[in-house]
This record gives structure tokens, C-alpha cells and sequence, in this order.
């Protein structure tokens, strides 16, 4: 038998200190496929990940080092890009100070793969993949909710024709984020200010806007109302601060065909549902329940019929017939199957349509809802591109 083939790919990981950084993209992606011997391509040849992993804090990065067995690591970010033994770049650091960075990795001639948002502005978002374009480097934006298995099933749902013609899209998402007055957060106090990126419109449109494009339909049109529920947090260090950005999010989205999708995005709700996301879809023949790991399905027939009358009880039982649809193959980590797509496109050029054009239009979703919010209108949603 032939020796197996490796592919080494040279990957800088900036801001892998984060919460997401750490837990997601480098445990539980980038270590966990160098522990299953990289992604194979073939039957004969693997793709395996060769980082240094990079940030501000020497401490962390040391620690990150020894918990991972990566040997390599820096807090200097302008040595590691002139190094050529590093082909990719990747960046996991907050919004504000990701576009400069990844503008120096796209001059050093890298290929780029980053966390969203991109950007806090389009224009800054927008300026980004132009430039990944014109300087001829691959690159992509983290999208990951589209290889959640809720996700993976409902696309199994709408190939199988149950729904017919979609009708209508409702999702709520969010939980209660502890103020930290008697329970710590569970979320960075820079969520909640403003002035450094704050915010859950910010945060979550540019999920709502990949989710929606690339699994209901193409969105053309915004409404949205924003609210800030809790007034005062208490920061990492105890201290109380003012909370300058919106932890609530109303909102509307006009997809192409017609169909209206509406979304409730909150900090400051206790869940009651099945998940802290869940996305009703109704269509014509059937209706789908999306959450995180499951998703449901009533045909048609199978729908109760509903008379309303509030002085007599309810006979029917509305959590029941339903259908979850089975679990097909075991589910995979959703960054890490993103990750292994976006090696593989980079080590023998299949396809990634998840690149920074894609990135700036989640940025462009947030912006034009902070403006919606700040004018009460629905504001049309132009196109930038592919």
C-alpha cells in the first residue's frame, strides 16, 4: 500500500484567544482534524493544517501552546505574514480590529478565511473583498450555521418536495444574558456598548442574511425595530456600565418571490421553545420546525383543524403531529465542516461560495437594519455582487 500524501497548508490563526477563537476554530476544528490526520482527499492524499497561532496576550498564547501541543506562536502579527511558510490567514479578533489585519494579510499575498462580521460597515466590508478579488487571493467568511444538522435536515425536507410552495418564515433566536450583578454573563460587555461594535443586530443579520439567501430565499427588503431592554450590565471586572447598543431585535424580511420572514433576535428573553433558535417554515403541502441539531415536519394532512373558541377546551394537542426527521449521518461540528470545505477549495480548488462578497452582505443586512430602526421604514436591500 502507498504511503498516504500530505497536503501541508500554513495557517496563521489570529485572535484564537477569544471564546470563539479557542472553542470553536482551533479545538474543535483545526485540532481536532489534525488529531484525525488531517481531511482526506481521495484515497490516498490528506490536507493537514500546519498553524501558528497569534494575538496580544503572550500569556494565552502559551497556554493555548501547551493545552494544543501547537508549538508555534506569536504576538507578532507583521512577522507571521512575512513568513512564507504560512499561505492562509485566518482572523477570529473583534470586528473593530479585524478589516486592518486582514488588509495586511491580503497585501502579504495570503489567502484569507475570517469571522464575521466582517466589518461594522459595508463600505469597509465591501472594500475587503474587492481587494481579496483584485489581488487574486482565495478567500471565505465564516457562515456557520448553514452545516448545523437542523439546517442539514430541513435541506433534506425541501428536496423531498413536503413543503410546496413556501409561504411564510418565522425564527426567534436569543436567551437571557445574565446582567452579572448576581450571576456572571455569558457574553463580553463590548456586545452591549455601542461605540465598540456592539449590539445584536450587528451580531445576528449577518447569520439572518446567509440563512435566509442560502437556504428561504434571497432578501430584498428590511423592516426592523430595535430596543435596548436591560440598561446597565457589569463588565469583566466588575465594574456597572451603561449599555449603549440594542440587546432586542424586531424585524422583517421580504425575500424574493414574496415570501415574508420575521425574526425576534433578544438577550433578554427566557426560553420556552424547542432550542435557543427555532425557524418555522409553512409552505403550501407541509410545514417545518428548524432548530440547532433537529428539525420537524407536518404535511399537510396532517395538520389538525383549528376553530377558534376561547370558552371551550382545545382538543387538540398541537406538539403532536409533528415528525422529527431522522438523523441520516452523524452530525459534525458546523465550523469544522466549513473548515474542511474551505481547505479542501484551497488545496485542490473545489468550490467555496462562501467568500467575503458574501461576508459584506450580512454587514450590509445590519447596517440597513440599524437604519430601518432609526427611520421606522422599510429600506430596500441593493445588491453588491457575487
Amino acid at each position: 500500500m502507498s504511503a498516504v500524501k500530505e497536503i501541508r497548508i500554513g495557517l496563521i490563526m489570529n485572535g484564537v484567544t477569544g471564546r470563539m477563537g479557542t472553542n470553536q476554530h482551533l479545538l474543535r476544528s483545526i485540532v481536532a482534524i489534525r488529531a484525525d490526520g488531517g481531511v482526506p482527499v481521495g484515497v490516498d492524499t490528506v490536507i493537514l493544517p500546519d498553524p501558528i497561532l497569534v494575538g496580544r496576550n503572550a500569556a494565552k498564547l502559551e497556554a493555548l501552546s501547551r493545552q494544543t501541543g501547537i508549538a508555534a506562536w506569536s504576538t507578532d502579527l507583521d512577522n507571521a505574514l512575512g513568513d512564507q511558510r504560512y499561505s492562509l490567514y485566518f482572523d477570529a479578533q473583534t470586528t473593530q480590529r479585524r478589516p486592518a489585519d486582514v488588509l495586511k494579510a491580503i497585501a502579504a499575498g495570503k489567502d484569507v478565511y475570517c469571522e464575521k462580521p466582517t466589518a461594522l460597515t459595508t463600505a469597509e466590508a465591501h472594500a475587503l473583498a474587492v481587494a481579496a478579488e483584485k489581488a487574486g487571493v482565495r478567500n471565505g467568511v465564516v457562515q456557520d450555521k448553514l452545516w448545523l444538522p437542523g439546517f442539514q435536515k430541513y435541506r433534506t425536507v425541501c428536496q423531498s418536495g413536503l413543503l410546496g410552495r413556501l409561504l411564510s418564515v418565522r425564527g426567534e433566536f436569543g436567551y437571557w444574558v445574565f446582567e452579572g450583578h448576581a450571576v456572571p454573563p455569558q457574553r463580553p460587555s463590548w456586545n452591549y456598548r455601542a461605540e465598540d461594535g456592539g449590539g445584536i443586530i450587528g451580531d445576528m443579520f449577518c447569520h439572518w442574511r446567509y440563512v435566509l439567501d442560502h437556504v428561504f430565499g434571497k432578501v430584498t427588503e428590511v423592516f426592523c425595530e430595535a430596543a435596548t431592554m436591560i440598561p446597565e450590565r457589569v463588565d469583566e471586572e466588575g465594574k456597572p456600565y451603561a449599555c449603549t447598543a440594542e440587546d432586542a431585535a424586531y424585524s422583517l424580511f421580504r425575500l424574493e418571490g414574496g415570501v415574508i420572514a420575521q425574526f425576534y433576535s433578544s438577550w433578554a428573553v427566557r426560553v420556552r421553545r424547542d432550542d435557543l433558535l427555532s425557524i418555522q417554515a409553512d409552505g403550501t403541502s407541509g410545514s417545518a420546525v428548524v432548530t440547532l441539531r433537529d428539525c420537524y415536519v407536518q404535511p399537510r394532512a396532517a395538520a389538525p383543524r383549528a376553530v377558534w373558541n376561547p370558552d371551550v377546551e382545545d382538543p387538540n394537542d398541537y406538539r403532536q403531529g409533528w415528525t422529527r426527521v431522522p438523523t441520516y449521518t452523524p452530525p459534525v461540528n458546523a465550523f469544522r465542516a466549513q473548515w474542511e470545505l474551505f481547505l479542501r477549495h484551497l488545496a485542490v480548488n473545489d468550490p467555496f461560495p462562501w467568500t467575503l462578497m458574501e461576508g459584506a452582505k450580512g454587514v450590509q443586512l445590519a447596517e440597513l437594519g440599524l437604519r430601518s430602526a432609526r427611520e421606522h421604514a422599510w429600506v430596500q436591500v441593493p445588491d453588491l455582487g457575487a
